[in-house]
């Protein structure tokens, strides 16, 4: 599997979400499997099959963030350089056909936000892999699923 990046409070709620999971929520579902298992024959039980569903859909999460926080990359801190799209950073493009002007952070594929005042876009999406490396000055030439091409020219690099 690959890394993946994530900032330190995303990391942090990585671990956050996983320390509930494998001790309270597994504890609240171990109960409500127990009190299922009270009400007798477990064949039609309909409280006890939703328990032991919510178990394996928490199972399968502990899983997953297990994976991802074993893989998980840290984005180093800031070391004052804007000077290249990095993960992290905050740009401002233009769209070179219609020249409406954008801004977007790029962070790690856990953290994405597309609908916050500031768009955080995942790295590994088609305008986050675009833009990564590029100068200001510098177009990031995206490719559309529909065979066309979006082209943004970058304004400015922030943190």
């Amino acid at each position: 599997m690959a890394d993946f990046y994530v900032t330190k409070k995303g990391y942090k709620e990585l671990e956050d979400r996983l320390t509930y999971l494998k001790t309270i929520a597994r504890q609240e579902i171990s109960q409500k499997i127990s009190e299922a298992r009270s009400f007798g024959d477990i064949s039609e039980n309909a409280e006890y099959d939703a328990a032991k569903d919510e178990q394996a859909r928490v199972e399968g999460e502990i899983i997953d963030l297990d994976a991802k926080v074993r893989r998980a990359v840290i984005i180093s801190e800031f070391d004052g350089d804007t000077s290249v799209v990095k993960i992290g950073f905050i740009i401002k493009v233009v769209n070179n056909a219609n020249r409406e002007v954008k801004t977007f952070q790029i962070v790690g594929s856990t953290e994405i936000k597309p609908l916050d005042e500031v768009p955080k876009i995942s790295n590994e999406s088609p305008v986050g892999k675009a833009l990564l490396g590029k100068c200001v000055g510098q177009t990031a030439v995206i490719e559309l699923p529909n065979g066309k091409k979006l082209e943004y020219e970058i304004l400015e690099i922030t943190k």
